[in-house]
């Protein structure tokens, strides 16, 4: 019997670090029927896929720099894997995506939420393939850097970004003290980093601005309006949603998405 064809819908859900993105993620896993997750800052992070002599040097607080845009992820690499991930709507030959290293907070959801969603997803799926012939599978991919190179926006048939204030952000990456790293070291599950002194400021909130003032207007990051340059892209609040808010917003624009597909 001939395999059944597939549609794989690759959503994206971006934000600054600590801003609940890969808890979204996996909550919106929960509720589809075939999903995968990829995370980018695991498998595509440069600190993670080389050796320690490609981490960029910030040029003046001469630290490791895990953050710039133009340096923090292996983008020709993400872009292939994720050409792959849509062609053959699976992963490539010996990528792995998983982050059981880094401890997060777990951000529960309401039950009935996540089984209401799995019915409507179960529901479109059917519609679906019953319209076309083919079997939906969703790919899940996010990261804090998804809206810096164009291939990888293009990519996406959905585009999530979350927002949060800064000072919500530091915060919580000051509680994580650290993260598991695949370099510089001897044990099988990596190293651990710690944020050197001053790193959120000189480094993490300074990238994570120049990556997105061109999402906003008047490049705002905190407080500019979506300014158009990405389209269908949905500006997701995380100080004034809970997330089950959040993952309600993301199920409706992936559910969209798919009834746009031909």
């Amino acid at each position: 019997m001939a395999e059944q064809p597939t549609r794989v819908i690759l959503v994206g859900i971006g934000g600054a670090t600590s801003c609940g993105k890969t808890t979204l993620a996996k909550h919106l896993r929960r509720c589809v029927t075939n999903g995968i997750l990829i995370h980018q800052d695991v498998r595509f992070f440069v600190p993670n896929s080389g050796p320690p002599d490609r981490i960029p040097i910030h040029p003046v607080h001469n630290v490791q720099d895990w953050d710039d845009p133009s340096g923090a992820i292996d983008w020709p690499r993400l872009v292939d894997a994720l050409a792959h991930v849509k062609k053959m709507g699976s992963l490539p030959e010996g990528h792995y995506s998983h982050d059981h290293m880094n401890v997060q907070k777990e951000v529960p959801v309401e039950m009935d939420e996540v089984e209401g969603w799995k019915e409507a997803f179960a529901v479109a799926e059917a519609n679906f393939r019953a319209r076309t012939g083919e079997r939906v599978i969703w790919a899940i991919l996010d990261g804090f850097l998804l809206y810096w190179d164009q291939a990888v926006i293009d990519a996406m048939d959905v585009r999530i970004l979350l927002r949060t204030p800064q000072e919500i952000l530091k915060e919580r990456r000051e509680q994580r003290h650290g993260y598991h790293v695949a370099v510089q070291s001897d044990c099988a599950d990596g190293s651990f980093w710690r944020d050197p002194p001053n790193y959120w400021d000189q480094i993490v909130w300074p990238a994570y601005k120049r990556a997105h003032e061109g999402v906003f207007e008047s490049g705002d990051v905190e407080n500019g309006k979506l300014n158009g340059n990405i389209a269908r892209l949905h500006l997701l609040e995380g100080d004034e949603m809970e997330m089950g808010e959040m993952l309600n917003a993301t199920c409706r624009a992936a559910l969209d998405a798919l009834e746009a597909q031909q």
